[in-house]
């Protein structure tokens, strides 16, 4: 299980790579004390088949240990979901299922994951599940896991807008939970005015916020907007009703020159055009009219609905039942989510959770448990490294360690013997300066109880 979670941070990649040329280029024969030759891929897969009835030991382990070395504390919780693919037909797997998929991979079967994590990054729990899994129906399943692992307690949940349903909150509240999450884009609606009004407070140089009480006093709503969010989103819509403009003057200029007849094309038309356009479709009043016997094309733009649209970019909303607080503190609390969009990030790209090509059930599963111990290993390395107040991010600082080497010098005697000796190269001034940082001491020899006559890179 080591070996598999050391690979995933450092170099991902099959159970026969491992075998194949991974493990033989590391010095990991010395550091594990497992000889090279009892490293293959058979083995690897059989240590897959082991391992899910430990998830929760090792989940409860690693989050003592983040309170140990870091005094993490875990009662405010960070909930997101990603989905990972599956290379092949998945047939053995009942998980692996056809759904929306962020890695924009709609070809491909998936599986969902639900990670935890608290507001420094360190991961608490996660959760499988089926691949045509929507979000918002994944909560009462994880808060029931929560439960059963680290019992009932009085936890924070800040999830966003995907998560959010009134049966969900529901369940927040009957558990005694609070909560800060993210609210649907429709919702701005019914705080028109004070979106409009004044009484901003700048948070950041391009955030404001906005406390927004409710009538019961039980809920409170933070009304935010950010410069940034707008101009990108302004950027978003002058692009789709450049387009959606472009296809209406055609589609007008078709039927005026006559080379479209039937109303009922045209209005098939309409409708195609406005489907594609989905974005700004309800920007714009479009139809069908006959002057002196022949049809045309009329579309203008809806000033209304264009004003509230301009309005409201750059504009979100949260919604919480904790204790009144300051606003400021509620949108940085909420900002914290970029942790669990960090963990996505990390598992994803430095540790290639994705794609899958373990065809069964188990294997997928426990390939997921491996990543999340990957994770478990990046994440603690990248709080040694704040800790001292170090600029590498933990890819980084893994780069510049790989290129220490152990070698093997053999020298010949004069009775026809051989002496070896296995020796490491001298570290570089900036890889000293980072292994003071991590506290590693790095020896000038190795002792080995087996012939090596290849290089090996200490990993």
């Amino acid at each position: 299980m080591a070996l598999l979670a050391i690979n995933r941070l450092c170099a991902p990649g099959s159970e026969l790579a491992i075998e194949e040329r991974w493990y033989p280029s590391t010095a990991l024969d010395d550091l594990l004390g497992i000889e090279e030759g009892k490293i293959n891929d058979t083995r690897l897969y059989r240590c897959l088949d082991r391992l899910l009835p430990h998830k929760t030991k090792l989940e409860r382990h690693l989050t003592r240990r983040y309170g140990e070395l870091f005094a993490a504390e875990f009662d405010v919780l960070l909930y997101d979901l990603t989905s990972s693919y599956v290379e092949g037909a998945g047939e053995k797997d009942p998980m692996m299922r056809r759904g929306y998929s962020r890695d924009h991979r709609p070809d491909c079967k998936q599986v969902v994951i639900a990670l935890i994590v608290n507001v420094e990054g360190f991961p608490l729990s996660y959760e499988t599940f089926d691949g045509n899994r929507a979000d918002v129906t994944s909560l009462e399943a994880v808060l029931r896991m929560v439960e059963r692992k680290y019992g009932k307690a009085r936890r924070i949940w800040v999830f966003d807008r995907g998560i959010v349903s009134e049966e969900n909150l529901e369940a927040l509240r009957r558990r005694g939970g609070q909560y800060l999450v993210g609210t649907p884009r429709a919702k701005l609606k019914q705080f028109q005015q004070q979106l409009l009004a004044g009484g901003w407070e700048q948070v950041r140089p391009h955030v404001e916020v906005k406390l927004l009480p409710t009538p019961q006093g039980e809920e409170r709503y933070i009304l935010c907007r950010s410069t940034a969010r707008r101009a990108k989103e302004q950027g978003i819509r002058s692009r789709f009703s450049t387009r959606m403009e472009k296809a209406l003057q055609a589609l007008q200029k078709r039927v005026a020159e006559g080379k479209l007849k039937d109303r009922y094309k045209i209005e098939r038309k309409l409708g195609s055009l406005q489907a594609r356009h989905p974005q700004v479709a309800d920007l714009y009043d479009v139809g069908v009219t006959e002057k002196g016997g022949a049809l045309a094309v009329e579309w203008k733009a809806r000033e209304g609905r264009q004003t509230w649209q301009r309005a409201r970019e750059g504009a979100y909303l949260l919604r919480t039942n904790l204790p009144p607080g300051e606003p400021a503190q509620l949108w940085k609390d909420y900002i914290q989510l970029t942790e669990a969009e960090a963990a996505f990030r990390a598992l994803k790209s430095e540790l290639s959770i994705r794609p899958i090509f373990h065809q069964r059930e188990r294997r997928a599963k426990a390939h997921i448990l491996v990543a999340f111990l990957g994770y478990a290993l990046w994440v603690t390395l990248k709080h040694l490294l704040r800790r001292k107040d170090s600029a590498l991010s933990p890819s980084k600082a893994l780069a510049l360690l790989g290129t220490l080497v152990s070698a093997d010098i053999v020298l010949p005697t004069t009775d026809g013997r051989e002496i070896r000796l296995r020796r490491v190269t001298t570290p570089s001034a900036e890889q000293k300066q980072l292994l003071c940082q991590l506290g590693i001491t790095i020896p000038d020899r190795l002792s080995f109880d087996q012939e090596c006559s290849a290089d090996s890179k200490i990993a």
